[in-house]
């Protein structure tokens, strides 16, 4: 099998088809990112590169059995600025389209965020066929909620493997069972005030010296840890300033990049060797692994 992967990230499509065990003769990929293309010449050396999408020509290409890619998202997601197909990001999904309609593939699959049902509709009209909703959660430990266009027909939704944050975290305690939707934009972390307003940039919360402002609204979720951890929230000493609670004793982290690997069911240490800024980065940026492989595994019975 020849696949064109567009957007090919850290190559998550090309391990999902691994763990689906199909077989790929030729893997072709489009990517621009540097940091991206190093964990996968890293990890998939055989990797053929085609560098940027918009260059792309079917003349370039032998037949190809299978296209796949996951066009930028930053148009269509409730996180953006709502720009949809106005952001030049999110135009590179024409770039799909154009390479779809060249190369006229055997199977296809286009993945991109929850959005509106204006631009849902303008998608399924392109793309020719309704999209697969998944959450991630069903297969791990975190809410990621994306469409899959694909001719691939999966007779059965995914299982699930009932994996909650708790199983992945290297220590502390959390507030919920599965993470926020991890992004991008991970390296920058939050705080406890950011978190449980925005919710977003999932927090482990730990018991250590120090202290945290945190507003009076979610002291209960603060308490909630503080029970976690064997403490009385009652006997804390709460010193009010204004709309805001000084608890002491409690400290929060970010997830470390070999968690985020988890939730992407990526191989523990798979994006090892760029900084962890890049590898936040990429790993936001990519596939839940198992997904693919879930949608993948039903090509054996399509051949």
């Amino acid at each position: 099998m020849n696949v064109l992967s567009l957007f090919d990230g850290i190559s998550c499509g090309q391990l999902a088809l691994q763990r689906a065990g199909i077989k790929v003769d030729n893997y072709y990929a489009s990517e621009i990112d540097k940091y991206a293309m190093k964990i996968t010449k890293q990890r998939f050396p055989e990797t053929i590169f085609l560098g940027d999408v918009r260059l792309l020509k079917k003349e370039m290409l032998p037949r190809i059995d299978l296209l796949i890619g996951g066009s930028p998202c930053q148009g269509f997601s409730n996180c953006g600025a709502g720009e949809n197909f106005n952001d030049p990001r999110s135009k590179l999904f024409f770039d799909f389209l154009r390479l779809k309609r060249e190369v006229s593939p055997k199977f296809f699959l286009l993945e991109n965020v929850k959005m509106k049902k204006e631009w849902l509709e303008i998608i399924n009209n392109f793309m020719g066929v309704n999209p697969l909703f998944i959450n991630s959660s069903v297969m791990s430990a975190q809410n990621r909620q994306r469409y899959y266009w694909s001719n691939i027909y999966m007779k059965r939704p995914p299982a699930d493997k009932s994996i909650f944050l708790t199983d992945i975290i290297d220590s502390g305690v959390v507030d919920k069972e599965k993470s926020y939707c991890i992004t991008a934009c991970e390296a920058r972390g939050t705080n406890p005030q950011y978190y449980f307003s925005k919710r977003k940039r999932q927090l482990i919360f730990e018991q250590k010296e120090g202290r945290f402002l945190i507003t009076e609204d979610h002291l209960e979720k603060v308490k909630n840890i503080w029970s976690l951890l064997g403490n009385d929230p009652e006997t804390l000493q709460q010193e009010r300033l204004g709309e805001k609670i000084k608890i002491e004793g409690i400290s929060y982290r970010k997830l470390n990049p070999q968690e985020c690997e988890k939730l992407q069911t990526l191989p523990l240490g798979y994006t090892e060797g760029i900084s962890n800024s890049q590898r936040y980065k990429t790993i936001g940026n990519a596939w839940t692994v198992d997904v693919l492989a879930h949608i993948f595994s039903f090509l054996k019975e399509e051949k």
